[in-house]
């Protein structure tokens, strides 16, 4: 059965000889991308969302909604601006950008997760420890996605 994949698409095999020389076989970069992007898009749904509303239920002093979700769509506009590189997952210079940002969520998060960790409840540890974890994954699939697009360096570009 015959499928329609750029050569980017190319299902990995074992390394072919070809006149005496190992070529190298492309992975897929498909499937990573879209695991990317329904990662990015869960993750700003959930901050933006899930994360102000879950913590006004399960902290005490019930802060205020409408204020939580404010705070985060000012603390997301730089991955608002991302978004469009994020879901095309095509330009490895942007996707890098994407990274070193992403990596700065991460780090904020997981130090706002060490520091609820001392005296939140259990429930408020486990509304940003699913953010932890969402950022890793994201960063996880951009470092694979990375891996596998075309190299940086030495680019011939085809003529249009």
């Amino acid at each position: 059965m015959a499928t329609n994949q750029t050569d980017n698409e190319v299902k990995a095999s074992v390394p072919v000889k070809k006149a005496g020389k190992p070529v190298k076989v492309k992975k897929p970069i498909a499937p990573i991308r879209q695991r990317l992007m329904l990662t990015w898009l869960i993750w700003l749904a959930y901050r933006l969302l899930a994360l102000p509303v879950s913590i006004s239920l399960f902290n005490p002093s019930s802060p205020d909604i409408v204020g939580g979700i404010a705070w985060q769509a000012l603390w997301l506009v730089p991955a608002f601006i991302l978004t469009p590189w994020v879901m095309g997952g095509r330009s490895p210079y942007a996707l890098l950008v994407g990274s070193m940002f992403t990596l700065v969520y991460l780090g904020a998060s997981g130090v706002v997760l060490f520091t609820r960790a001392y005296g939140s409840s259990w429930a408020e540890i486990g509304v940003y420890l699913v953010d932890f974890v969402l950022l890793f994954a994201i960063n996880v699939w951009l470092f694979i996605l990375l891996k596998r697009l075309p190299s940086m360096n030495n680019v011939v570009k085809q003529p249009r």
